[in-house]
């Protein structure tokens, strides 16, 4: 009796635990859009928000109409599912927990295919697509998979997770697309001698790309261990889950430490990812040592990935997706067929190559990762290419330059708070104050008036010095212009790089032509102060022999004219410089 009753009760807490970790899986759409707006430029945000957003509540409505039963539908010659409405005519007895659990994995793999077509792609276009792999694309290959008679796992075939379903599908899709699409205007450019200069992107944020980073990471412990069916099994997945993500990040780190001698911010990121990718469809059936190879090969493939697409196959993806999900989804998937053990909790059928089990399971691994391949590269060639030829698949160049926010959704920006002024008053967000509205000049602080008919205010000579530094030296420029009795300063936050070009730097191991080094601007008017005794100041200031110390620039003024009381020349700057 005490059996029967744990028993229900476990039944019940894994049953609660499923439906758990497709709420993770959900919660990963937030992962992939974090990623994909931190490592594309701020103009576009607006517009991968709002496609990570379709994916889902696109996906929904046709997995609804036609993907659930394809995908787990009465089983039609191990090849799809029967399509049916149970969810209307039977919702009584409808399987609610199975259809939300497939419904986040659909999402997710139409998800992967935004980030390598990001910049460039044409929203409808994008929304046409995503639909068609969540409705046919997806369904069809998952219940070869995971479709009680499918094909494939009934002759073996083991992914439990995804590598291949899921992001290897998701890979080959973005792969197909982004070339069919093109780059991104400046990714590639040719040289007078004929070669090709690669250039880089930099994201804009890449502070919200680690965001959705650590988002997906606990997202992939409701990934890969939602369908665990005893707590042994789900602690070994959590365990082979955690290594294989964090060793194929640290061998990046080192390896893009040693070939760029800085440890790559952006490529780190993507290795995470690429560890989770790898161990996906073993998850349950490797143990530690699995795992940390895993991890090792995804640390090494995601780096040679991106560079593989930019420097031999000129295809632009923004984001790695490519070299993170599909690459390391097929290395993944034929991992199983290397390191399944039966050391791992609920393992008894699974056993790979190096375990002493032979080819055979590698030899299905093989069959899988290529008849899937095939379907997929097959099927969303055709769907791109009719997009293309009936809706147009990329936006124009002026839309493009301009960025998607703006042409695509009439968003001026997705960081509105953060325009500066004049952004503010074009893009509505700040009220523009009429000059009729103004204080007149007479009723303001009462002063002389002073006119001057002559355009040149006076006989006394008026120049413009302008400073540039490193930040970290401006609060002793300003204390040294003090001294000198410059009062009145012009602080502006610039980047910008000297005849060196700024420091030899790399992004996603692209050297990127110009570094632009964050500076700043102080920017004088002198009459009454000499110039030499403010340059000689600033000079003082500033100097440490070292390239960047900066430089300083000296002008004639014309003219100086005070707004508040019209006053002109030498006497516009007396008690101020």
């Amino acid at each position: 009796m005490t059996e029967e009753i744990m028993s229900v009760v476990n039944e019940n807490l894994f049953a609660v635990w499923f439906l758990i970790g497709a709420a993770l899986v959900f919660w990963m759409q937030a992962g992939f859009a974090m990623v994909e707006a931190g490592f594309t430029r701020a103009k576009n945000t607006g517009n991968i928000i709002m496609k990570n957003l379709m994916d889902f509540c696109i996906g929904t409505v046709t997995f609804i109409l036609i993907g659930f039963g394809l995908l787990l539908g009465e089983d039609m010659f191990g090849f799809i599912g029967k399509p049916g409405f149970d969810i209307f005519t039977n919702y009584a007895d409808f399987d609610w927990s199975g259809f939300v659990f497939n419904l986040v994995f659909c999402a997710t793999t139409a998800t992967i295919v935004s980030g390598a077509m990001a910049e460039r792609t044409k929203f409808l276009s994008y929304c046409v697509y995503s639909a068609v792999i969540s409705a046919v694309i997806y369904p069809i290959e998952a219940h070869w998979i995971w479709g009680t008679d499918g094909w494939l796992v009934s002759m073996g075939f083991h992914d439990f997770a995804g590598s291949c379903a899921i992001h290897m599908v998701g890979g080959i899709s973005a792969l197909i697309g982004a070339k069919i699409l093109g780059p991104r205007i400046g990714k590639f450019k040719k040289k007078k001698d004929g070669t090709i200069k690669v250039g880089a992107f930099p994201g804009h944020n890449l502070t919200i790309g680690a965001l959705g980073v650590f988002i997906l990471w606990l997202g992939w412990y409701g990934f890969n261990g939602a369908a665990a069916t005893s707590v042994s099994q789900l602690a070994s997945i959590f365990v082979t889950t955690t290594i294989a993500p964090a060793i194929a990040t640290v061998v990046c780190m080192v390896f893009t430490w040693v070939k760029y001698k800085k440890p790559d911010v952006s490529m780190c990121l993507n290795a995470s990812l690429a560890g989770l990718v790898g161990i996906t469809a073993g998850c349950d059936v490797m143990d530690a040592a699995g795992a940390i190879v895993v991890g090792i090969v995804s640390g090494l493939l995601v780096v040679f990935g991106v560079w593989l697409l930019d420097y031999k196959l000129r295809i632009d993806d923004p984001v790695g997706a490519v070299a993170v999900h599909m690459l390391n989804g097929i290395w993944g998937t034929l991992a199983v067929g290397l390191f399944a053990t039966t050391t791992a909790p609920e393992n008894s059928d699974f056993v790979g190559l190096f375990y002493g089990g032979g080819i055979d399971l590698l030899v299905k691994q093989c069959i899988g990762v290529v008849s899937v391949g095939a379907w997929t590269a097959i099927l969303m060639t055709i769907v791109f290419f009719v997009i293309k030829s009936t809706f147009g698949l990329r936006v124009t160049e002026e839309e493009e330059i301009l960025g998607l926010d703006s042409t695509e959704h009439g968003l001026e920006s997705a960081y509105a708070g953060f325009l500066t002024y004049g952004d503010r008053i074009s893009s509505g967000v700040e009220p523009v104050i009429n000059a009729e509205n103004a204080v007149p000049m007479e009723e303001a602080v009462p002063v002389q008036i002073k006119e001057n008919d002559n355009p040149i205010a006076s006989d006394v000579k008026l120049s413009k010095i302008s400073i540039i530094c490193k930040q970290n030296k401006f609060e002793d420029l300003k204390a040294a212009l003090n001294d000198t009795g410059v009062t009145g300063i012009t602080v502006t936050q610039v980047l910008g790089c000297g005849a060196q070009k700024g420091q030899t730097k790399y992004y996603r191991g692209v050297e990127m032509e110009m570094t632009l080094l964050p500076k700043v601007k102080v920017e004088v008017i002198v009459s009454k102060v000499p110039v030499s005794a403010v340059v000689k100041a600033a000079k003082k200031a500033l100097y440490t022999g070292n390239i960047g110390d900066g430089k300083i620039f000296v002008y004639d003024v014309e003219n100086v004219i005070k707004v508040r009381t019209g006053e002109e020349g030498y006497e516009a700057l007396q008690g101020e410089n």
